[in-house]
């Protein structure tokens, strides 16, 4: 047995960012989870079948919008950066143009309760903003990968 034997194994950069990442994504869906859980509920006991519809969705477009960036990063964590970066905008571009025209189609449904929509999407996001703030700040990713002495 070596000295070396003996030291705690260093975490790897790569398996510390997929760490990362992979612990954003799973709060995420849990807590978009609970949320539709108290969305649905919540929603039918507003307005009925109307605000039920306008939860679902509402919790559908946050599953879309709040899981596509974590989902990128794990996808790309071994492509050179540029390619990381041209995921991640094409993906941010497509959910973008996705919320858009869901909006723009259940505009005009009267069978959805906007209101309930729009307070379940907000708080979908911003719940999954902070999860996703909490994952990065309390991650430990280094900053640089240190070299082995004698490499």
């Amino acid at each position: 047995m070596s000295a070396d034997d003996s030291l705690p194994a260093r975490p790897q950069p790569e398996s510390a960012a997929r760490a990362v990442f992979a612990r954003a994504l799973r709060d995420t869906l849990v807590f978009l989870a609970v949320l539709a859980l108290l969305a649905l509920a919540g929603g039918w006991l507003v307005a009925g079948l109307p605000g039920l519809w306008g939860a679902l969705i509402g919790v559908g477009l946050a599953v879309v919008f709040s899981t596509t960036t974590a989902l990128a990063m794990l996808r790309t964590l071994h492509s050179p950066p540029a390619t990381m970066a041209a995921v991640v905008m094409g993906t941010w571009l497509a959910k973008v143009a996705v919320v858009i025209v869901v909006l723009a189609v259940t505009r005009g449904l009267d069978g959805v309760h906007k209101p309930v929509l729009g307070l379940v999407l907000a708080v979908g996001v911003v719940g999954s903003a902070v999860l996703d703030y909490r994952a990065v700040t309390q991650g430990r990713v280094p900053y640089v990968e240190p070299t082995e002495p004698g490499a």
